[in-house]
């Protein structure tokens, strides 16, 4: 091989490297905010792990993190505005990616 199909192949692997942890870090960030949000609605351990599958599932329903605010903004009703939610997402998304380079 040659240099630059080294180098490409670095490149490739980089991007699929760093692909596969900000997918992580994203999972992580919405079992965070569904963890949040469930304690925020009084639910008990067992109805927060259920929670935490609720939302997971909602992230799938279009690209982009905005189902799930719409999910737990909706959820919580009252509680919060989506505007807090997505505040809330982007500290725990800082929090999640730390959490997920720690772990690598």
């Amino acid at each position: 091989m040659t240099t630059f199909d080294d180098r490409e192949n670095a490149y490739e692997s980089k991007f699929a490297h760093d692909a596969e942890l900000n997918f992580k870090a994203e999972a992580r960030c919405n079992k965070l905010l569904a963890v949040w949000a469930a304690e925020k609605l009084g639910k008990s351990k067992d109805e927060a792990a259920a929670y935490v599958k609720e939302v997971i599932k909602a992230d799938f329903e279009e690209a982009g993190h905005e189902d799930v605010v719409r999910k737990v903004a909706g959820d919580l009703g009252g509680a919060s505005s989506a505007d807090e939610v997505r505040a809330k997402r982007a500290e725990l998304i800082v929090l999640a990616r730390e959490q997920v380079l720690s772990e690598a």
